[in-house]
């Protein structure tokens, strides 16, 4: 008895800094799951919930896939589903970027007199970007880039394959990127330093160190416009 007793302490402390650890985090995925006016609610569901279903934490040394996955179960008890699938979905071609003449310049909102401004603005079309993706794309993209969970744990939430994760999600950067270089300052594309075929090595080599949630081995000055 006295050991039933103490597993369940060692997994109310777990919980209890899980929400110290993620309690933003979850906030932050709440608010573009289900909008503002529902993620505060969203976290003391999921939170509560946790500690309902504490005897179901396994994975102590990670418990982070299984709270997320009942945050999106609570989202999902929060409003009708909508349909997961969208019914056009444009070929990887067309969001690539293409020979395009100018490119975002990003130095810009650091070297502008308005830099602050223009960083609200790019903060405000990233959060229109991602209210504008289907749902389908928004919440593979959100547990991976905000609640930075891997692949495989994102796959095991929402009952997907690895191969329909990682599509979903580089389908979601790609429309984001597009919406943003709408809305930043441009500056002419340089002549690319390296060959075209190391350009897309590093390309590859950069979308899989975010698959694979490391931290990308080249610095930015190496990566080709």
């Amino acid at each position: 008895m006295q050991e039933v007793g103490s597993a369940a302490r060692v997994r109310e402390t777990a919980v209890a800094s899980l929400f110290e650890a993620e309690a933003g985090r979850v906030h932050a995925l709440a608010r573009r799951l289900c909008g503002d006016r529902d993620a505060d609610d969203l976290v003391q569901d999921t939170f509560l919930n946790a500690f309902r279903a504490i005897d179901q934490l396994q994975d102590l040394a990670n418990p982070r896939p299984w709270l997320y996955a009942i945050a999106h179960r609570a989202c999902l008890r929060r409003r009708r589903k909508r349909a997961g699938e969208p019914r056009h979905l444009e070929a990887f071609d067309e969001l690539l970027p293409q020979r395009e003449s100018t490119v975002p310049d990003l130095a810009a909102l650091s070297a502008s007199p308005h830099g602050d401004r223009l960083r609200a603005e790019s903060r405000e079309l990233v959060e229109r970007g991602i209210s504008a993706l289907p749902e389908a794309f928004r919440v593979p993209l959100l547990l991976a880039d905000i609640a930075e969970l891997r692949l495989a744990e994102i796959a095991d939430i929402l009952g997907l394959q690895v191969a329909t994760v990682k599509t979903r999600v580089h389908r979601a950067r790609l429309k984001l990127r597009s919406i943003l270089a709408s809305g930043l300052p441009q500056r002419q594309v340089r002549e690319p330093t390296q060959a075209r075929g190391v350009c897309v090595d590093l390309l590859r080599a950069r979308l899989a160190a975010f698959d694979r949630g490391v931290a990308f081995p080249y610095s930015s000055a190496a990566m080709c416009d």
